[in-house]
């Protein structure tokens, strides 16, 4: 009998044991590489939480625009004075539709409101840039500014309707705006921000128009 069928059945055997136990060694490697080294792994294609990601702000703080520096007391003093001056002449332009019948009277009340409620929008942005605050609404009752309206004043119009609102609407209301000319004048002065100054010149220029509108109302009622 020939041994040779035997002896290649048998390498042929040892051959495959040989592929088993590689086979077997490899892929104990792979997953021993593959679970020691998921974590070094991921970082190298994930960024870390830190900010990196597109989109991603953890662990940054987002950083504010430095505040300007071409003011001075004068220029903050005037806009937070004129924040609440403004806010008491929208506060009484408000009163006039539901007292007055007249049409010049309501015309002008909704122009001082249409002028004065976006100038307080700029008013706030200027003190935002230099870092300042606008002041509460409720600091439009302090008498102590030129022009300002005191409560007790103000809440004797609020009962009155009519001719009589109307003449004390309009000499109360000139009074407010020539407050705010000697306001703007002085910041014009002592002041040196740009947009300040520009604004406080607005302000004379559209305020002094109206006084003299005011003014011929009352010599015609």
């Amino acid at each position: 009998m020939s041994t040779t069928p035997i002896r290649f059945k048998l390498a042929v055997t040892a051959i495959g044991a040989t592929a088993a136990i590689l086979t077997a060694s490899g892929c104990g490697n792979d997953t021993t590489s593959t679970g020691s080294g998921s974590s070094s792994a991921t970082d190298s294609v994930m960024p870390s939480m830190s900010g990196s990601m597109p989109g991603m702000n953890h662990g940054t703080t987002p950083t504010s625009a430095a505040a300007r520096s071409d003011y001075n007391d004068a220029d903050v003093t005037f806009l937070q004075q004129m924040y609440p001056h403004h806010a008491q002449a929208v506060d009484m332009a408000k009163l006039v539709p539901a007292r007055s019948q007249d049409r010049q009277v309501l015309d002008l009340a909704a122009n001082i409101e249409k002028a004065q409620d976006p100038e307080m929008d700029q008013i706030a942005g200027l003190l935002a840039s230099f870092g300042k605050t606008a002041p509460g609404i409720d600091a439009g009752h302090m008498s102590d500014m030129p022009g300002m309206m005191a409560p007790e004043k103000l809440d004797a119009l609020k009962v009155l309707s009519g001719k009589d609102f109307d003449r004390m609407w309009l000499q109360t209301m000139i009074d407010h705006h020539n407050g705010a000319i000697a306001m703007s004048n002085t910041v014009l002065a002592a002041g040196i921000n740009p947009d300040t100054k520009t604004l406080a010149q607005k302000i004379i220029t559209n305020q002094q128009a109206e006084i003299d509108q005011m003014r011929a109302m009352l010599n015609t009622n």
